[in-house]
């Protein structure tokens, strides 16, 4: 997808949430979701990174692995508002059909200190999963421990296809398949404003919902990256000491992580600067493949909430950076943050 013009677009990006879109600018963060009553609720937030207010994290890979925190702990506040308005919903349509049960009392929202041990607790059975299992298998199962770059590449096969496993079982929930439609519309307005466009259903439509920014594509970045990366660590241990062990994969690589982190990070922004350079397409080529799990074709109300996070992340700067204002049917509120 190219511009229609040479001019640098305001960089947005953002992910669904449940039944809506979480859409961030470098100025605010919005929240937009489709409640049961058919309107759109939106919460949007002032919000400035950190690597915005202190330069001396503004640095390559540095302000990768600053960013990446940023996100998760964002992403797991965004979702969990969603879950209490959709709780909301579910005990009206309760009560409305005579299914009364005693309220609870419940605080709304999540404390910055929650999301982020919410983070810490998702970072611990992440890494887990996909970085301490694959190297416990491959160190168990293949008799290749002092073959750096082997052992690297097996460990990263088992942790893809873990990965992959994981996404194509989850693939099949019934919210899940709705998150990922959300994840589609987020996807396809944000190309819609990327292209200066008016930003309306039809417009929105026609783009497709493979993104090269998006944190799917960065995933498989992280785990490419890391395999080479590590292979290299382990071949200097080895030159080193004579020897590696488990262990001592497990005491250098896992504090490496966000260093990793921060390299896709980089990565990530060069690609999308460098969209149409053959060698970046095929690149990002696995990435964009694994969109066709992570996204799917929204209908037109999800693309609706989709451009209206956009337009309210956006705010005073919609004007200059659009060349026409939103256009959505449904009503929209605006609750406080």
């Amino acid at each position: 997808m190219t511009n229609n013009t040479e001019e640098k677009i305001m960089p947005v990006g953002g992910q669904a949430v449940i039944e809506g879109v979480m859409m961030r600018s470098p100025k605010r963060i919005a929240t937009a979701i489709r409640r049961a009553s058919g309107k759109i609720e939106v919460k949007v937030l002032e919000f400035q990174s950190l690597i915005q207010r202190y330069t001396y994290l503004n640095i390559p890979i540095i302000r990768g692995a600053v960013t990446l925190i940023e996100v998760m702990v964002l992403g797991i506040k965004t979702l969990q508002w969603s879950a209490d308005k959709a709780m909301e919903d579910l005990e009206a349509k309760e009560a409305a059909q005579g299914n009364k049960t005693k309220k609870k009392e419940k605080k709304q929202g999540m404390s910055t200190m929650h999301a982020v041990f919410s983070v810490g607790l998702a970072l611990i059975i992440g890494v887990a999963a996909f970085f301490v299992l694959p190297l416990y298998l491959t160190t168990h199962l293949f008799n290749i421990e002092k073959q750096a770059l082997t052992f690297n590449l097996v460990a990263g096969l088992i942790r893809i296809t873990l990965f992959l496993l994981y996404i194509w079982g989850i693939s099949f929930m019934k919210d899940v398949k709705r998150l990922f439609e959300y994840h589609g519309a987020e996807h396809k307005s944000v190309f819609a404003f990327e292209d200066k466009v008016q930003l309306s259903v039809p417009n929105a439509r026609k783009y497709t919902t493979f993104h090269p920014r998006c944190g799917t594509s960065f995933l498989v970045i992280v785990m490419l990256i890391s395999l080479f990366f590590f292979a290299i660590v382990d071949t200097i241990i080895i030159l080193w000491t004579g020897n590696i062990t488990l262990l001592t994969r497990l005491a250098v690589h896992l504090p490496l992580i966000p260093f990793v982190g921060g390299l896709s990070y980089e990565a990530l922004k060069a690609s999308a600067n460098n969209i149409d350079n053959p060698i970046v397409r095929i690149l990002i080529a696995p990435g964009l493949g694994l969109q066709r799990i992570t996204t799917s074709e929204p209908d037109d109300r999800q693309l609706e909430v989709g451009i209206v996070a956009l337009q309210a992340a956006l705010g005073e700067d919609l004007k200059s950076e659009l060349v026409a204002e939103p256009v959505v049917e449904s009503e929209v509120v605006f609750t406080s943050a």
